[in-house]
């Protein structure tokens, strides 16, 4: 079975390449590299994995890759919420017109299924948590406004094309070769203390997240691959509720440097106060609960970035 990752060489995308690779599945990636990272690209390199530079907008260079192929993961997004804020026009084309493409070659040429990497982000402030599938969608900045936009165009291309598909709204994903120019508080806290710099936090640190390590977020797209599970949204998290300060002081604390005191800033616009998944339907489903603990995903970032600083030095 031929699976094609789009943002392949991406944080997710290029964890996501290995471990098919290794479950047995033939797998290419296809990237723009506009924001692959050099950790990701490594683990490509490594791994013996195609990568096939294009775009996803690019619909004659995407064709030849899709054609033949069974799955489509489609990964490859902008996900950086303030900056969404500030460039909508850029969210609105690369994920929204990405995802228009992507879904026009799946129907025609016949592809199993589209496995679509959407976000929390679409409920916007919550009413309830935790959070399930059902929940009013309510974005609060153009990112999340341009996941749920990819969402209903999958959906009305499944009612007027046939097109199978499943959606999973990925909660806070986190692990090693997170870019910490564009994403998580984890990463960019990691980044801080081994530079000797305080961590950074927005608000009060009373708002909470949902963390769940990237190495169970694979395992579920494997499963969503392989069992027969179409036309479904699926919450991806660990139905566990961490405050920001509770995250910073488990990396302080594991990194043995809890005299770098946290620095406060104004909080960010469209940051919601809490956000934690209902994770019932993906445990029916997939018949799978997360493994990893918070700390025991921070250790293996941790031990992975150092590993890899120490190789890129040598």
């Amino acid at each position: 079975m031929l699976v094609v990752v789009t943002g392949g060489a991406g944080f997710i995308g290029s964890h996501l390449c290995v471990y098919l690779k290794e479950c047995g599945f033939d797998v290419i990636a296809i990237d723009n590299l506009s924001r692959a990272s050099s950790y990701g690209r490594e683990l490509l390199r490594r791994y013996g994995i195609e990568l096939r530079v294009a775009d996803v907008r690019d619909c004659d260079a995407l064709r030849k890759v899709l054609h033949g192929c069974s799955i489509v993961v489609h990964a490859a997004a902008l996900i950086d919420a303030f900056e969404s804020m500030e460039i909508p026009e850029l969210y609105s084309d690369s994920n929204v017109t990405g995802t228009v493409v992507v879904t026009k070659l799946c129907t025609k040429l016949g592809v199993e299924k589209l496995i679509f990497f959407s976000s929390a982000a679409v409920y916007g402030e919550p009413r309830y948590v935790p959070i399930d599938e059902n929940h009013p969608t309510n974005p609060t900045n153009p990112y999340g406004a341009s996941k749920l936009a990819a969402e209903i165009f999958i959906q009305t291309m499944s009612r007027s094309h046939g097109l199978r598909y499943v959606i999973l709204r990925l909660f806070n994903v986190y692990g090693p070769g997170q870019s910490s120019a564009y994403a998580g508080l984890i990463s960019k806290t990691i980044d801080r203390v081994l530079r000797g710099e305080p961590p950074i936090i927005y608000g009060s640190g009373k708002q909470t997240r949902d963390f769940i390590y990237v190495k169970d977020v694979v395992e579920i797209v494997k499963r969503c691959i392989e069992l027969d599970i179409v036309n479904e949204i699926i919450n991806v998290g660990t139905g566990r509720e961490y405050t920001v300060l509770e995250v910073v002081d488990t990396i302080l604390r594991i990194m043995g440097r809890a005299n770098l005191k946290p620095v406060f800033y104004p909080p960010r616009p469209g940051d919601v106060a809490r956000s934690c998944a209902d994770i019932s339907k993906m445990i029916q489903l997939l018949g799978y609960r997360p493994r990893y603990s918070l700390e025991e995903g921070i250790r293996e970032t941790i031990s992975a970035l150092l590993t890899y600083r120490g190789n890129a030095r040598s």
